[in-house]
């Protein structure tokens, strides 16, 4: 069952050879029911806030001062795609990259808007893994586009700002946008960080005091969603160095700052994420070191047990051998006499190993 799950998402994440490029499919998991579309148009005085069904009615925005913000919770429904493109001459192929959630973080510039692609991440239901949804952003002339695979974001202090006119964002145009919105899923990259720490923590702890087999699984699964984390965060680095370097009309100087704060907090991301692998690396050789003692002390007390024995073995095999003639067989303190003896040799060896320290 497991073998045909996941070779049921290796379908799902490529695409079927033959189609021309443009093709709209979408490849990936389906993670909302219903599509739902909101729209945000602003400016520092007036504030327009809806939930849409038909995306004709965001043409009315099109060409107006005020700063546009379109945002669709999934992508399953093909239509929406397809009228985006329309309305906002959206190349095909920008497109299918939004229907495609293999898409690794990466920004690309065309004549009238810029398509940014980056990766949110938040926790799973049992806190232990991470889960990963990808945005597409398209900044256009006075709009941006959100394009997410299901509802429930990131993105609520950004509408709170919107909402509340704390901060400048009311003030600037859509490139501070389509910042905010990048930055506020970049910040929550450090709240899966802290996570991260907190298991390698918790993980030192056990292995340092009783470690299990069940705690070798777990510091595989950690070092698993480590890499998983570097594989998804690492392309933001080149995508948030790239931003503030654009030559593009869409990005205003002013911006430009704030991209490369943001840089820095990727960066910093980037950095964590590397000591993390250098520390869960560490706790498995800990782990290792730690089986290693322990199965040392086992052997240390059985092998002491078995010297012990060797001449309480000997002892008893000379007087279980069935000769007739052994004078001490028929000794009335004979028993008693061995006994004794090989008590005192039991425990002159005993004295001898705790003298040497051997236990």
């Amino acid at each position: 069952m497991k073998g045909k799950n996941m070779s049921r998402r290796m379908k799902s994440l490529t695409k079927q050879p033959g189609l021309p490029p443009g093709e709209l499919i979408h490849l990936g998991e389906r993670k909302t029911k219903h599509v739902r579309i909101s729209v945000f148009d602003y400016n520092e005085k007036s504030l327009l806030e809806k939930d849409i069904s038909d995306l004709s009615e965001v043409s009315e925005y099109l060409g107006k001062k005020s700063v546009t913000w379109l945002n669709i919770n999934g992508l399953h429904e093909i239509k929406h795609i397809e009228a985006v493109g329309k309305i906002f001459n959206v190349h095909s192929l920008v497109l299918e990259d939004v229907l495609n959630t293999n898409q690794r973080p990466k920004v690309e510039e065309f004549d009238d808007y810029l398509y940014v692609v980056v990766k949110m991440l938040s926790g799973n239901a049992d806190g232990n893994g991470i889960d990963t949804e990808q945005v597409s952003l398209i900044l256009g002339k006075n709009y941006v586009i959100s394009l997410q695979e299901k509802e429930g974001d990131l993105f609520d202090p950004v509408r709170d700002r919107i909402r509340t006119m704390k901060g400048r964002i009311r003030k600037m145009g859509a490139d501070f946008l389509m910042y905010s919105l990048v930055d506020a899923i970049v910040d929550h990259y450090f709240f899966i960080l802290e996570n991260i720490g907190t298991r390698i923590n918790d993980l030192e702890e056990i292995v340092l005091s009783d470690p299990t087999p069940v705690t070798l699984q777990q510091i595989h699964k950690l070092k698993r969603d480590v890499i998983y984390l570097r594989k998804t965060i690492w392309p933001t680095r080149d995508m948030t160095m790239y931003l503030p370097q654009m030559p593009s009309s869409l990005i205003s100087d002013d911006i430009s700052i704030f991209l490369r704060d943001l840089y820095d907090h990727v960066m910093r991301v980037n950095e964590a994420i590397e000591t993390y692998r250098d520390m869960i690396t560490a706790v498995l050789d800990i782990y290792l070191t730690t089986i290693n003692n322990r199965m040392n002390e086992v052997m240390k007390v059985l092998t002491i047990i078995s010297t012990i024995f060797i001449p309480l073995s000997f002892f008893a095999g000379i007087y279980g051998m069935n000769f007739d003639f052994m004078p001490e067989l028929h000794y009335k303190w004979g028993y008693y006499i061995l006994l004794f003896a090989m008590m005192c040799i039991a425990g002159a060896m005993m004295l001898f190993f705790r003298k040497k320290r051997w236990f």
